[in-house]
This record gives C-alpha cells, sequence and structure tokens, in this order.
C-alpha cells in the first residue's frame, strides 16, 4: 500500500508512479490528515509513504498523523521523500516512529525534486531547464527504487549524522513555530473564490468568507494554496509578486514525453 501527502504534485507524481508499477493501492492522505481520520490501515503488501521535507523533517502535521495511525497487516515499511536537495533526519525519525510501532524499516529514497517553496527569497527558484532535469531524475531513479522493493530489499540513502540530529530534532519545532506563520499569505482582485486553496490546505486554516479565503494562525508553509490556485491570486507579502509559482502539474509534458520516447 502506497500513502503519501503532497502539496503542489512532487510527491503524488512519484508515489503514484510506484504504485502503478507495483500493481498496488495508492492513497492520498490529505482528507484524512483534514478529517482526523485514523481508520485502521491494513495491506498484505508492504508500506510505503511517500512524503515531502520540510525544514529537514516530514512536515510535522504529517508525523503527528502518523504516529497515532493504525497499520495492520504486513510488517514492513519503506518511505520515500522528495525535497529541494536535502532530506536531513526525515530518515531517521521515520525509523524511530515505525520501531516504535513495532514494524520493520526498510530504509528510504530520496528523490531530489523541484522547488515549490517561493515564501522566501533565501530559496531561489529554479531556472526551467534545471526544473526538467530535476524531474527526469527523480523519473529515472523509480526504476530502481521499485525493483528493491519488489525483491525485499531495504533501501539505501546516505548516513545520517549524529550532529544533524542533534541540530535538526530541537531546531525543527522553533522554526515552524515563529517563521512558518500565515500572516503575509493575502488574495489578489484575481480570485475567484473557488474554495480551492481551502479544501487543499492540510491544517484546515483556510475558510472562506463573503467568497474570499482568510488565513488562521496555523501554516507548515506546504504551499498548497499559492502553488494550486488556477487564476494565480495568492502572494506572500511582496516575495512572491514576481515569482513563479510552482505545482508538478506545469511541467507534467516532460514526463509524458518521457514515456512517448519508449513506445
Amino acid at each position: 500500500m502506497v500513502l503519501y501527502y503532497s502539496a503542489t504534485g512532487n510527491t503524488k507524481y512519484i508515489a503514484k508512479e510506484i504504485a502503478k508499477r507495483l500493481n498496488d493501492t495508492c492513497i492520498d492522505l490529505l482528507d484524512r490528515i483534514k478529517n482526523n481520520n485514523f481508520e485502521n490501515l491494513h495491506s498484505h503488501k508492504p508500506f510505503i509513504i511517500c512524503a515531502p521535507v520540510y525544514v529537514c523533517e516530514m512536515p510535522r502535521f504529517l508525523s503527528k498523523y502518523l504516529k497515532k495511525q493504525t497499520f495492520t497487516g504486513n510488517k514492513d515499511v519503506y518511505f520515500i521523500f522528495t525535497s529541494g536537495g536535502y532530506c536531513g533526519v526525515s530518515g531517521q525519525l521515520a525509523k524511530w516512529m515505525f520501531r516504535k510501532k513495532k514494524m520493520r524499516y526498510m530504509g528510504r529514497a530520496e528523490f531530489k525534486m523541484p522547488r515549490n517553496y517561493i515564501a522566501n527569497d533565501a530559496y531561489p527558484m529554479l531556472e526551467k531547464e534545471e526544473v526538467e532535469n530535476r524531474i527526469i531524475n527523480s523519473h529515472n531513479q523509480i526504476s530502481p527504487v521499485v525493483d528493491a522493493i519488489k525483491n525485499g530489499d531495504k533501501l539505501k540513502a546516505r548516513h545520517i549524522f549524529l550532529f544533524e540530529t542533534i541540530i535538526t530534532v530541537p531546531f525543527n519545532p522553533v522554526w515552524t513555530k515563529f517563521k512558518l506563520t500565515a500572516k503575509d499569505f493575502y488574495y489578489t482582485d484575481k480570485c475567484v473564490g473557488c474554495n480551492k486553496c481551502a479544501k487543499l490546505c492540510p491544517l484546515n486554516n483556510i475558510e472562506l468568507k463573503d467568497k474570499r479565503p482568510v488565513w488562521g494562525d496555523s501554516c507548515s508553509h506546504c504551499m498548497a494554496c499559492i502553488g494550486n490556485c488556477p487564476t494565480r491570486a495568492i502572494e506572500y507579502g511582496d516575495i512572491t509578486q514576481e515569482k513563479e509559482q510552482y505545482n508538478f502539474g506545469k511541467y507534467r509534458y516532460v514526463v509524458d514525453g518521457l514515456k512517448d520516447n519508449k513506445e
């Protein structure tokens, strides 16, 4: 069983490709997270959890959900992480979490995908060619990962050093609390009141008032609202106004082209 959370499509693509090649079930966790649905997940096949990485870890709302979720059937669990280049201690924390559940942690794979985080000038958006190259490289990485899972092998990724864990574990909650705020999000006159931003917010932090979005106090900076807005009506302060808002769907042609070349 393949489980995933994806804000702007990177993780969704990897998860669905893995599930298709394994002929396995694929479940989007968004609605379960939003509705606090912890109904038992049962699978005869290994669990494969696909997640983005925020501030060197899985999103904290996703970790919180997985800790409470019950998994029955197969005891093996694989992790697939997507990031802009650094997955931090996400693998180590996932290992600790699922060992507490008496499950067998079968390693992780890390996919370097295009960056979607446009709400901070410290992270410049990538040029079109680099975005395309990252998607191609990640697409090509899927096959060996699937082969390893089919064979029951552990996935291998770089070693996580102790100093990374010591620095990251206390840093992440502080940064998340004080830096990942929603106060600078706003809508422009392009907003059509479609409610897509509210539907996609994993923290239920957006509601429509007079058919326009209003942000609450919780935010993970997942970029789901800004990256999926069909009219490009959402901005974050004055940081995002001149930036392209990333969504994997805009670059779907890259993988479609790869598949066409094989046919």
